[in-house]
């Protein structure tokens, strides 16, 4: 399932949400070499969080392989920069331009509720909680996690408590066989969740690299409790009204 677009109107234009993606497509045009080596390699090196050299439960010399005659040698140093700069970097094309989509539909409507100085506060602080449960499941893996996949999942646990009942419109792909439907958000995303949930389970002591599911999953429970400290109720309410005017 690929939601493409939710009917709901925002009441203003989503400043943050666009500053977000764009520093996304940033980092990846200028740091990330667009996905070509060596620039890719090395972002994920220095940039992403590796839980094990994080918490210096891997030893320094460690070399960690990045690709055909590429190595990531751990220096035994902590960088704790690592948990913010991994939010802004990704794997590839798809997994960049999946995670911006998802953030553009979802994102737009948390920003709303909340206002702009603190939706950016909320988005950060989900991808701190997402990245500290995946670094707690897997505390002394070598693999680099990168991806805003992580605070993504905290505006979807977000969205998911605002507006339940809102319909989204998705894409079903089924092999060969497409379609497209609406769904309420709490089924669309409860199924998001759910697969998750089964993906983190199937993958559970894997050593291998691949999708976060326990940042995911971290990520948007981050979201789903802290959604009432950031909402602002006047903005919430404000927002439903436009929304039962259309």
């Amino acid at each position: 399932m690929f939601p493409y677009k939710d009917e709901n109107p925002t009441l203003s234009t989503p400043v943050v949400t666009i500053f977000l993606i764009g520093v996304n497509i940033a980092v990846w045009v200028l740091i990330q070499g667009m996905g070509a080596d060596p620039a890719l390699a090395r972002s994920v090196c220095e940039l992403g969080l590796i839980p094990g050299e994080f918490l210096g439960t891997l030893p320094a010399g460690t070399t960690l392989p990045m690709g055909r005659g590429i190595g990531c040698v751990l220096t035994g140093e902590r960088a704790w920069i690592t948990p913010l700069s991994s939010m802004f970097l990704h794997g590839g094309w798809f997994h960049l331009i999946g995670n911006m989509w998802f953030l553009w539909v979802f994102g737009n409507n948390v920003e709303d509720s909340m206002g702009r100085g603190r939706f950016l506060a909320f988005y950060v602080l989900c991808g701190f909680a997402a990245a500290a449960v995946q670094t707690f499941l897997n505390p002394a893996s070598p693999i680099p996690m990168v991806g805003a996949s992580g605070a993504i999942s905290g505006v979807m646990g977000a969205y998911v408590l605002l507006y339940p009942r809102v319909q989204i419109r998705v894409l079903v792909v089924l092999i060969i066989f497409f379609t497209r439907i609406r769904l309420p958000a709490f089924v669309m995303l409860g199924l998001w969740f759910g697969m998750q949930l089964l993906g983190g389970a199937a993958a559970a002591g894997s050593e291998t690299g691949g999708v976060a599911f326990g940042a995911h999953v971290g990520g948007f429970i981050a979201g789903a409790i802290l959604i009432p400290l950031f909402q602002n109720p006047g903005l919430v309410a404000q927002h439903r009204a436009l929304a039962r005017t259309m």
